[in-house]
C-alpha cells in the first residue's frame, strides 16, 4: 500500500491544518491530540513519509522513539503522573486510523481508565496541557 500525502498528519507538517505543538526537531514533530483520552494525550510523528511501523526506515523510527522517550518524560511530569501508556497501531486491522506513523503518549494516574476515542477535547485545557508539557520540557 502506497503512502496517501493528503493525510491529517501530512497536512499538519505542511501548515495546512494548525496543531498544538510542543517539540520540534529536524526529524519528528510532537503535538497535542485534539480527541485526548486522558490528560495531557500527545502524539510523536516523524516529518518523512512513512505508513507506519512496518514500511518505517531505522533512522525513522529511532528518531521517532528518542522523541517519544523525551516527551514522555517530560508529559509524565508535567501532568503529575504515575506512569505513561505508549500505543503505536499498524494498518487498519491493527487498529491504525491516520495512515502516518505515530504514537500515542498518555499520563496515567493510578485508578484512572483512559476516555473514550473518537471524543472532541476541550481546546482550552489541550492548549493549558500543551503549555505545561512544553515548561516541562524546557526545565
Amino acid at each position: 500500500m502506497s503512502y496517501d500525502p493528503e493525510n491529517i498528519f501530512a497536512k499538519i507538517l505542511r501548515g495546512e491544518i494548525p496543531c498544538e505543538k510542543i517539540f520540534e526537531d529536524d526529524e519528528t514533530l510532537a503535538f497535542m491530540d485534539i480527541m485526548p483520552r486522558s490528560k495531557g494525550h500527545c502524539l510523536v510523528i516523524p516529518k518523512t513519509r512513512c505508513r507506519n511501523m512496518l514500511d518505517a526506515t531505522p533512522k525513522q523510527l529511532s528518531a521517532c522513539i528518542t522523541t517519544v522517550q523525551r516527551v514522555a518524560q517530560a508529559a509524565k511530569t508535567a501532568m503529575g503522573a504515575q506512569g505513561i501508556t505508549i500505543q503505536q497501531f499498524n494498518e487498519a486491522a491493527g487498529g491504525q486510523e491516520v495512515l502516518h506513523l505515530h504514537y500515542h503518549i498518555h499520563p496515567r494516574h493510578e485508578g484512572v481508565p483512559m476516555g473514550p476515542a473518537g471524543q472532541m477535547g476541550d481546546f482550552g485545557e489541550i492548549k493549558a496541557h500543551a503549555e505545561k508539557i512544553r515548561a516541562a520540557l524546557e526545565s
